[in-house]
């Protein structure tokens, strides 16, 4: 038998609430961001309301515990801190507009 590469993402999402678009398009953003840092992502299919993302066997999002999903650009920084601490997201590092960007 072949080792999964590290790290291991996993996405748990309830089948009875029918998650699994919110919980592929997640695994697809951050498969997007981190092309070469993720060795493996895999949906798992659960029930009761779960929505569960970790990483190597560590919760980094419940949605029991949080009370809501996560947003994209929460859930990308918090798999960055723990895989690539040194990079850039972009757009989804800030908090709000750029400076001197216009209001609307």
């Amino acid at each position: 038998m072949v080792e999964p590469r590290s790290p291991r993402i996993e996405i748990e999402y309830c089948t009875q609430c029918r998650w699994l678009l919110r919980a592929a398009w997640m695994a697809q953003e951050l498969l997007t961001t981190f092309p070469l840092e993720i060795g493996e992502l895999v949906l798992v299919p659960g029930i009761g309301g779960v929505f569960e993302v970790r990483l190597d066997g560590a919760v980094l999002w419940s949605r029991q515990r949080q009370g809501r999903f996560p947003e994209i650009k929460e859930l990308k920084q918090l798999v960055r801190d723990r895989i690539a601490p040194d990079r850039r997201l972009g757009h989804s590092d800030s908090s709000g507009p750029a400076p001197g960007s216009p209001r609307v």
